[in-house]
């Protein structure tokens, strides 16, 4: 039996009252509030008497019902006090951890967010269960069972050598979900920032230090503008960026706060090589406007939700 504790809500014994995301390997930086549940007591019921009828609960009866509840009362306190304390008294252990299952290490203050793997489950949704959302994935698109940052991700099946770079394979499209980090909390800001990363992760130089497109010559700012998102209100910013090789493309930073825990912004970065039929910049908007939080069954978790026309010229 496996000794790792599976992703889920735990205990955070640096905040009293409020529960960490641990995603299977590490704490990070989600927390909600939590509600302690008390066992309820037990109260004894008596039945109407008839005339002549004893009361129940008398003699042996009364007390062997007393010592059931006691006993009950006092195995409750115990486990109450167990999933509270943890199993040493030191408060570090996952409340109703499985069994076999080792406990977490205690959150740390330094302790920075970490996206889960995409699920399993349908094929044309990506779900990002740490961020509480889940996206639309596209036609002739597919979700890589790992990345080089472990971010959720959706992409163009299919690959190809890279222009500025021979040893290198690119994809045409890509859409990565990831938590904010940082101590920005406006939403436009946050967008304004990482635009910048998004694209020099997607066409300035690659995980080795190589420009796989040559390098990023310039760009032009298409669009910054707040937009609704799953019910809240982000922002995107959108860049043509130029390269030294290949078409260059079209890059996106969409941040909102998230539906689960603390609200932490959540960023989805859009990377689409340019001059490409099936990558219009119109994609972007459609993928946005299908975003949902999780659990939201009312497009089948975004498949077929779309927005308007594109405002912004054809890529």
């Amino acid at each position: 039996m496996s000794n790792a504790t599976p992703p889920g809500w735990y205990p955070d014994v640096n905040v009293p009252g409020a529960e960490r995301w641990w995603d299977g390997t590490a704490w990070t930086g989600h927390t909600r509030s939590s509600a302690v549940t008390q066992p309820m007591a037990l109260q004894p019921q008596s039945a109407p008497r008839g005339p002549g009828v004893p009361a129940r609960g008398s003699g042996r009866t009364t007390r062997a019902v007393a010592v059931t509840v006691a006993a009950l009362a006092v195995v409750a306190a115990a486990v109450t006090g167990f999933a509270v304390l943890g199993a040493d008294g030191g408060g570090t252990a996952p409340r109703s951890a499985p069994s076999g299952t080792a406990p977490p290490p205690a959150p740390t203050e330094t302790g920075g967010p970490a996206a889960p793997s995409p699920g399993d489950g349908d094929p044309r949704v990506l779900t990002d269960q740490l961020n509480g959302v889940t996206l639309r994935v596209p036609e002739g698109w597919e979700k890589p069972e790992n990345t080089l940052d472990d971010a959720s991700t959706m992409r163009t099946a299919g690959s190809y050598t890279c222009p500025g770079d021979s040893g290198s394979y690119c994809h045409r499209g890509t859409v990565t979900v990831r938590t904010a980090s940082g101590d920005l909390t406006s939403m436009e800001e946050l967008a304004r920032e990482d635009v910048g990363t998004a694209a020099e992760a997607a066409y300035g130089e690659n995980a080795v230090g190589d420009p796989a497109h040559g390098g990023i010559r310039s760009h032009q700012v298409l669009a910054s503008e707040s937009v609704s998102v799953a019910g809240r209100t982000g922002h995107l910013v959108r860049w043509r960026v130029t390269t030294g090789k290949g078409p260059g493309g079209f890059v996106q930073s969409l941040v909102f706060p998230s539906a689960v825990g603390s609200e932490t912004p959540v960023i989805v970065r859009f990377a689409f090589d340019a001059g490409r039929d099936e990558l219009p910049l119109s994609l972007m908007d459609t993928i946005t406007g299908g975003i949902r939080p999780l659990g939201d069954g009312t497009t089948n978790g975004g498949v077929g939700s779309t927005v308007g026309p594109s405002r912004y010229p054809a890529s």
